[in-house]
C-alpha cells in the first residue's frame, strides 16, 4: 500500500505544481524618479527611472529574447499615458537583465530580472510636468508557473521645468508605407507613429474592470470535460481490443489467480490496476505541465503544430495498416519484465509497467491521438485524458482477477484483431485531415476546401467500408471467408455515413458534421447559395473578401466598423467572437442560426459582427496597429486585435462567445458560450429576444 500511496501522491504533487500559482504570486512593488536633482530647462533630456524588487526564487522576463515575435512568455513593459508636458525619446530600456537559456519550455534564450531590475526611459521635457502615470506589464514565473502582471500603476510627481517649449508634432501619416526607422539613444526627438496608438476600446481608463450585466460577470462555460473523459475511455476500451493487448489479457490475470492466496491474488490485482491508472494519468500530468493553458490557443490555430499532428497522424495509420510498427527498445522492455518476475507488491506494480511497454505499438498511435485532442485546451485536459484512457484499460483486469470463471467468456484471438488496427488506421487518415484543415482557414491556403475535404473523407471511409467486406486486404490479414452479422451491420454503417457525405458535395449542409468541415463558405459549387450581402448595413464591411458569415447574414469584421453603424441605426449590437478552427462555432451556426426565427431577429434586429480571434493572415493597417498591453508586443493581425478584446472587455478566450451591446458598448444579457445554449434553438432566440427588450426599455 506505500507504494500505492507515493504514485498518488506523486500525481498529486505534481497538479498542485500545475495549479498552484493560481492562488497568487508575490507582485513587484515599483518606485519610479527622475534622473534629475534640479529643475531642467525646457527643451532638456532626462530620464524616469524605474525600479523594482523580485521575490525570491521568481524571476521577471525582459524584453531580451532571441525568441520569434510571435512566440515565447510575456516580456515586460512599460506603458507612458500621454502627456503634453513631455515627449519620449527612443525606446525603454532595461537594466540589470541577464540572459538565460530556456531549452524544456521556449527552446531560446531570454531575459530574466531576478531579485530586482530597472528600466530607463529618456524623454524631452516641454514644460513643468504635473506627475506621470505609467503601467506595467508582464510575466512572474518560478519552477511551479507563471501569473500575469496586467496594468500595474506606477506614479510620478510632479517636476519643475524652467521656462516653456512649443512643439508642433504632426499626424500620423495614413500613405506610410514602410516602417519608421528605429531610434538610437541620442537626444533626437522619436517620431510619434500610429502604431504605438493604443485603441480607444483597449485603453486603460476603460479596462479597469471587466464588463459585466446587472452588476454580475458572466462565468465561464464547461469546456467538455466529461465529453472529452468519455472519448478517452471509448479509446481505453478500443485499444484493449488490439492484437497487442488482447491477447495478454488472459495471461496476465492468470499470473495473478494463480496464487492460491485469495486475499494475496485480489491484493495484487488490484495493486496492478491502480499503477497502469497512475502510469498514464503521470503522463498526462507531464503533458499538461508541459503544454499548459496558456499553449491551447497556439497549438489550436497555428500552422507549426497541426500540419506536425497531420503527419503524425498519418505515420500512425500506416503503422496500423501494417508497413511499420512503433515498439520501444527492447532491453526497456526486457528489464523491467525482470523486474515483474519478482512478483508481489513490486511485481504487480512491474507488470503494469510491463504491459504499457509490449503494448506501445498499438496502443501509442491511439495515446497519441487522445492527448493531441486534450491539449486543445485547458491544463487540466491531458489529466483527465489519461485518466479516463487508464481506467478503462485497467478495468478488464481488476474485474477478470475478481471474476475469474468470465475468462472463459472472452472471444478468441484472430484474425479479427488486425481488423481493428486496420479499421482504426483508416480513422486515423480522417483524423489527419481535421489538422490539417485547422491552419488552411486561419492562414486561407485555400488546399482543402470543403468539397476537397468531403471528397477525402468519402474515399476513406469507401476503402474502409470495402475492406470489411473483404475486397481489400492487407499482408497481415486472413482471408475473409464469410461476413458475420456485427461485420455486416458495420458495412452499412460505414457506406450510409459515405451516402449521408455525397450531398454535401452539392452544397448540403451536413449538420450532424458541423465543426467538422470547412465552413460552407469554401464550397465552390452550391445549388442552394444563400449569398451574403451588405443589405442592411451602414458601409460595406472591411476584410469582407476573405471573411463570411453563414446563412446570408450581413456582417461586420470590424468592432469598429460595427458598432459605428449600430449607433448610427439604433439598433443593439450582436458580438460573435469566433474561430476559422472552431467546432462549437460551426455546431451553433448549423443547427441553431439556421432556425428561420434565429435568422429573422439577427438580420432584422441586429447589427451582427463576427470577430475572429484565430485568423493569421489578415493584417491591420499602420494606422491601426498598437502595443499589446498584456504582451508589450505590437499587434498587427485582426486576430491578434479580437482576442484581446475578448480578453478585456468580457474576461474571456473561449469560442464561440456570445456579446449583445448597446450604444454605450454596456452588455444588454450576460455573454454566454455554445455551452450555455446547449445547441439548442429556444435558449439561444430568448437570448436575442431578452437583449432587444433590455435594449428598447433603456432607450425609452
Amino acid at each position: 500500500m506505500k507504494l500505492i500511496k507515493k504514485a498518488l501522491l506523486f500525481i498529486l504533487g505534481i497538479t498542485a505544481l500545475i495549479n498552484g500559482y493560481s492562488a497568487g504570486f508575490p507582485k513587484p512593488t515599483f518606485t519610479a524618479s527622475y534622473s534629475t536633482k534640479t529643475a531642467p530647462k525646457a527643451g532638456d533630456v532626462i530620464e524616469i527611472i524605474i525600479k523594482f524588487n523580485v521575490a525570491k526564487g521568481f524571476h521577471v522576463y525582459s524584453e531580451k529574447s532571441d525568441c520569434p515575435e510571435d512566440d515565447g512568455p510575456i516580456r515586460a513593459s512599460i506603458d507612458f499615458d500621454k502627456n503634453p508636458s513631455f515627449e519620449l525619446i527612443g525606446k525603454i530600456k532595461g537594466i540589470g537583465d541577464h540572459m538565460v537559456k530556456e531549452t524544456e519550455v521556449w527552446n531560446c534564450s531570454t531575459g530574466e530580472f531576478t531579485y530586482k531590475g530597472e528600466f530607463r526611459q529618456k524623454i524631452r521635457v516641454l514644460s513643468s510636468i504635473n506627475g506621470i502615470k505609467m503601467l506595467f506589464n508582464g510575466q512572474i514565473c518560478n519552477e511551479s508557473g507563471c501569473e500575469n502582471i496586467r496594468d500595474a500603476a506606477i506614479t510620478l510627481g510632479s517636476l519643475a521645468v524652467l521656462g516653456k517649449m512649443d512643439v508642433q508634432i504632426a499626424p500620423p501619416d495614413e500613405t506610410m508605407t514602410e516602417e519608421p526607422s528605429a531610434v538610437d539613444d541620442s537626444n533626437q526627438v522619436a517620431p510619434i507613429t500610429a502604431n504605438n496608438e493604443t485603441p480607444d476600446y483597449l485603453k486603460a481608463e476603460k479596462l479597469t474592470s471587466v464588463k459585466t450585466f446587472d452588476g454580475k460577470q458572466s462565468k465561464e462555460t464547461s469546456e467538455g470535460m466529461m465529453g472529452l473523459f468519455i472519448l478517452a475511455f471509448l479509446s481505453g476500451l478500443t485499444a484493449l481490443l488490439t492484437p497487442c493487448v488482447f491477447p495478454m489479457i488472459p495471461m496476465t490475470v492468470s499470473f495473478f489467480i494463480k496464487n492460491k492466496n485469495r486475499k494475496l491474488a485480489l491484493r495484487d490485482s488490484f495493486v496492478f490496476s491502480i499503477s497502469i491508472i497512475a502510469l498514464y494519468t503521470v503522463v498526462g500530468t507531464i503533458v499538461a505541465f508541459a503544454f499548459g493553458a496558456n499553449a491551447a490557443n497556439w497549438l489550436s490555430t497555428h500552422w507549426l503544430p497541426n500540419v506536425f499532428f497531420t503527419v503524425i497522424f498519418v505515420v500512425f495509420a500506416a503503422s496500423f495498416f501494417g508497413a511499420f510498427e512503433i515498439t520501444l527498445p527492447s532491453w526497456i522492455v526486457n528489464k523491467v519484465d525482470q523486474q515483474a518476475d519478482k512478483g508481489g507488491l513490486t511485481g504487480a506494480v512491474f507488470m503494469a509497467v510491463t504491459i504499457a511497454l509490449v503494448s506501445f505499438s498499438c496502443t501509442g498511435p491511439i495515446v497519441g491521438t487522445v492527448l493531441v485532442e486534450a491539449v486543445h485546451g485547458g491544463a487540466s485536459r491531458p489529466i483527465v485524458a489519461m485518466f479516463g484512457f487508464s481506467l478503462a484499460f485497467a478495468l478488464p483486469f481488476g474485474l477478470l482477477a475478481l471474476f475469474p470463471s468470465w475468462l472463459n467468456n472472452l472471444p478468441k484471438s484472430g484474425g479479427w484483431l488486425n481488423s481493428v488496427k486496420v479499421v482504426l488506421g483508416f480513422v486515423e487518415l480522417a483524423f489527419a485531415m481535421k489538422f490539417l484543415s485547422i491552419p488552411d482557414q486561419t492562414y486561407h491556403w485555400g488546399i482543402l476546401d470543403r468539397e476537397i475535404y468531403l471528397a477525402v473523407w468519402i474515399v476513406i471511409f469507401s476503402l474502409l467500408g470495402l475492406y470489411l467486406l473483404g475486397k481489400i486486404q492487407f499482408d497481415h490479414d486472413s482471408p475473409t471467408k464469410k461476413l458475420s452479422v456485427f461485420r455486416l451491420s458495420l458495412v452499412i454503417l460505414v457506406f450510409t455515413f459515405v451516402a449521408y457525405m455525397i450531398p454535401g458535395m452539392f452544397g448540403a449542409p451536413l449538420k450532424g458534421l458541423a465543426g467538422y468541415l470547412p465552413p460552407m463558405s469554401t464550397q465552390d459549387f452550391r445549388m442552394d447559395r444563400s449569398a451574403e450581402s451588405s443589405a442592411g448595413l451602414c458601409e460595406s464591411p472591411k476584410y469582407s473578401n476573405l471573411l463570411h458569415s453563414p446563412h446570408g447574414i450581413s456582417s461586420y469584421y470590424d468592432y469598429d466598423q460595427a458598432l459605428a453603424c449600430a449607433r448610427e441605426q439604433k439598433k443593439p449590437l450582436f458580438i460573435d467572437f469566433t474561430g476559422h478552427g472552431c467546432v462549437n462555432c460551426r455546431k451553433m451556426e448549423e443547427k441553431v442560426w439556421s432556425d428561420p426565427e434565429v435568422l429573422k431577429l439577427l438580420k432584422d434586429k441586429y447589427i451582427v459582427v463576427s470577430l475572429y480571434v484565430d485568423d493569421k493572415k489578415i493584417k491591420l493597417p499602420k494606422n491601426e496597429q498598437y502595443n499589446s498591453k498584456s504582451s508589450g508586443k505590437t499587434i498587427t493581425t485582426l486576430g491578434e486585435k479580437n482576442a484581446e478584446l475578448e480578453e478585456y472587455y468580457f474576461g474571456k478566450s473561449t469560442q464561440p462567445l456570445y456579446c449583445l451591446l448597446d450604444a454605450n458598448e454596456e452588455l444588454l444579457q450576460p455573454a454566454y458560450g455554445a455551452d450555455y445554449f446547449e445547441f439548442k434553438v429556444a435558449p439561444f432566440k430568448q437570448f436575442l429576444e431578452d437583449g432587444i427588450t433590455r435594449y428598447n426599455s433603456k432607450k425609452n
